[in-house]
């Protein structure tokens, strides 16, 4: 098999152009966010404008989906430095790190029942029954 050059290796240079216009959409959501005042991340407003065009049909899934698989398959290189910095501190593997992850599991276990309640009772009081 021949072997490619390490340009070729690295990334193609579709995904150069698709990354960036995801970068783009990201900066485009932290201008909007700055502008506005608003008190979210531009990332978030970002991922919302990204969400807008996919639905309109404005960008189509075709023209960013191999740069965001090629991003998503390398998602694992950013969860290194929380792998790291367990190891650094060995008694998290021992009692604590299980008392740790025991809270951690049951706090977003009440998080995500009281978050389904709210919106219940938020559906209830806001939605007419002829709507539902």
């Amino acid at each position: 098999m021949p072997r490619l050059p390490l340009h070729r290796r690295l990334i193609e240079p579709a995904y150069l152009l698709q990354i960036g216009g995801l970068m783009v959409l990201w900066l485009a959501g932290e201008w909007l966010m700055r502008l506005t005042g608003l008190p979210f991340p531009g990332s978030i407003a970002g991922l919302a404008l990204l969400l807008v065009l996919l639905a309109t049909g404005w960008l189509p899934q075709e023209r960013i989906a191999p740069g965001a698989n090629w991003l998503l398959s390398r998602m694992l290189v950013l969860f290194v430095p929380a792998v790291l910095a367990i190891l650094e501190y060995p008694q998290l593997v021992g009692v604590t790190g299980l008392k740790i992850l025991c809270v951690i599991v049951i706090g977003s276990a009440i998080v995500m029942a009281v978050t389904a309640r709210v919106v219940c009772l938020a559906i209830r009081v806001f939605v007419p029954d002829d709507a539902a």
